[in-house]
């Protein structure tokens, strides 16, 4: 694993009965034909094996969770959901994982999929691809945070291709505006509802400062102490303390939701109307008159906001499906079973 992957961020800690929710939707598959009972005959225990495993990795390293929610998300939005991200830069290519965006992606998700991998090729081998692994850890993870249990379609095949020239574009910034977000994610046929219950992700993990700073320092030129002033006064001035030396270390991280950072819930949105959001792109959904009622609902409503989330998920995970010959089954996820692929 690349050594970036594995640097851990230093932590800051800024102050101020787990539900279950089982959909089984009816979605369009086309030409992707995935099923929930696709390993039913070739590797029937998959689904309890990939829950023991990253069970075991989340109790051990509490970021795993979070981590597997971006890595999922990073991996569908480029080129489709295909563990394309998982793979290694080699002599031949620079693959996905070294796009720039793509180098703060927590070397713990990455080593829940590869001991789920290691798992079931001594349970099932060459049969369980790593697309799916990933799918379903993912789902698994946000389960044991509290949030929603969702039925995951299986049957994707591993990509043939990672290239890190082809993030760029695909993934929203920290700093977009309201339009560039719903520009990025209708071209990847989410509406506008869909973008926010996605971005419900965010009641778990955090964020370097680096990614907000414009936010806490010189909002406005020649002030170095003035902040954003749609942040709550008293988090603003707490993350200025936290980040005091973010220049010097790029590793300094914040929660995304300082209230409940390691429960996946609805607080999310709440913060957002209290001025406790984190990322300028954050800020922007309860600013931005097109989005603010859904923040309102997902804010007021948490049985709205996993509904939703759910079956945003559901589609994230059928993006860019592979199927049959147009991919593999890796053997090993950070490989390609070809090296001239």
């Amino acid at each position: 694993m690349a050594s970036h992957l594995l640097r851990q961020p230093r932590w800051v800690l800024v102050a101020v009965a787990p539900a279950l929710l089982f959909l089984s939707l009816v979605v369009p598959f086309s030409a992707a034909k995935l099923t929930t009972g696709y390993y039913r005959k070739s590797c029937p225990r998959v689904e309890q094996i990939v829950s023991d495993v990253v069970t075991n990795k989340q109790i051990s390293s509490p970021t795993t969770a979070a981590g597997a929610l971006r890595l999922f998300f990073h991996d569908c939005f480029v080129g489709g959901c295909d563990a394309s991200v998982l793979v290694s830069t080699n002599a031949f290519n620079r693959a996905e994982r070294d796009a720039d965006i793509n180098l703060s992606l927590p070397g713990d998700a990455f080593d829940a999929v590869v001991r789920a991998k290691t798992a079931l090729e001594l349970q099932c081998p060459g049969t369980v691809s790593c697309a799916d692994i990933l799918a379903l850890a993912t789902r698994d993870l946000v389960s044991m945070l509290g949030g929603p249990f969702y039925a995951v379609p299986l049957g994707r095949k591993d990509g043939l291709a990672s290239h890190a020239a082809s993030v760029e574009g695909n993934l929203p910034r920290p700093n977009m505006t309201m339009d560039a977000m719903i520009a990025l994610f209708a071209a990847k046929g989410f509406t506008e509802q869909e973008m926010v219950a996605l971005a419900g992700a965010h009641t778990v993990g955090f964020s370097h400062c680096k990614e907000f700073a414009a936010r806490i320092f010189r909002y406005k030129a020649g002030e170095p102490s003035a902040f954003d002033p749609s942040m709550d006064p008293r988090f603003a001035q707490a993350l200025q303390k936290a980040c005091s030396k973010y220049l010097e270390d790029d590793t300094i991280a914040t929660f995304n939701d300082v209230m409940t950072p390691g429960k996946f819930d609805n607080m999310y949105y709440l913060n957002l109307k209290r001025g406790l959001g984190l990322l300028a792109s954050d800020h922007a959904l309860v600013a931005d008159r097109r989005t603010k009622p859904l923040v309102d609902l997902y804010a007021a409503n948490q049985s709205a906001f996993f509904r939703d989330f759910s079956r945003a998920m559901l589609k994230l995970g059928l993006v860019g499906v592979k199927t049959g010959r147009k991919g593999e089954v890796r053997r090993r996820c950070r490989d390609f079973n070809n090296l001239s692929t």
